[in-house]
């Protein structure tokens, strides 16, 4: 119905976690739309212009339109919702706790233990994202040619690297980006010691910290 809206930003405001609401003044009209609290991040500052793609939900006769910086935003979106259990709410919970590559990744190999670091979502709930979407975003990551970094440690290593930097305190993204990181960057190999994995992105993110 509406694909995107390119306007200037009106308002921002912080109705709690993962609800943020754009007021976008376009062609002297308001629009509210809710986004994620990571676009809500990148915004330019009151008066400034954006274009914001959109989708268009009615829900218990409440319509409701959501905002996103990308087409694949938007689409991995409309994924997520086609998932029994999964609403709104839990959609931008995971947009927001995960890079989208991170997460389309994350669905492709059943990566459990990421999944469930986005609010609401527990194990169940994350088995049947992959299970409902793995051949369904492979499919579109493919129409869309959209590139998913395949970095990082080998599957029989890499839960262990990851629970033990999630531990550590280190969020989901940082964890993947890190890993993707010293992957590319520093070449470690897959199948390296799961210790020189860790040792390595902990430096990594405690550069990026003291920057």
């Amino acid at each position: 119905m509406i694909s995107y809206l390119k306007g200037i930003v009106a308002a921002i405001q912080n109705n709690g976690a993962h609800r943020h609401i754009l007021t976008l003044e376009v062609n002297g009209m308001g629009y509210d739309l809710q986004v994620p609290s990571r676009l809500a991040k990148q915004l330019p500052e009151i008066g400034g212009e954006v274009q914001i793609f959109t989708h268009y939900q009615i829900r218990e006769e409440v319509p409701m339109l959501y905002g996103f910086g990308s087409p694949g935003e938007r689409d991995v979106f409309r994924h997520l919702l086609g998932v029994s259990g999964v609403g709104a709410a839990l959609a931008i919970a995971l947009l927001d706790t995960l890079e989208l590559p991170d997460l389309v990744q994350s669905i492709i190999t059943a990566n459990i233990q990421l999944l469930i670091q986005a609010p609401g979502v527990g194990k169940k709930t994350a088995e049947r994202l992959c299970l409902e979407l793995k051949n369904k975003l492979i499919e579109w990551r493919k129409s869309a040619g959209f590139f998913v970094a395949t970095g990082g440690p080998a599957p029989g290593i890499l839960d262990e690297v990851q629970m033990t930097l999630l531990a550590l305190g280190y969020t989901a993204g940082e964890v993947s980006h890190a890993l993707h990181v010293v992957s590319e960057n520093i070449g470690l190999p897959k199948d390296a010691f799961v210790e020189d994995w860790i040792k390595q992105a902990i430096a990594h993110l405690s550069s990026e910290y003291s920057q």
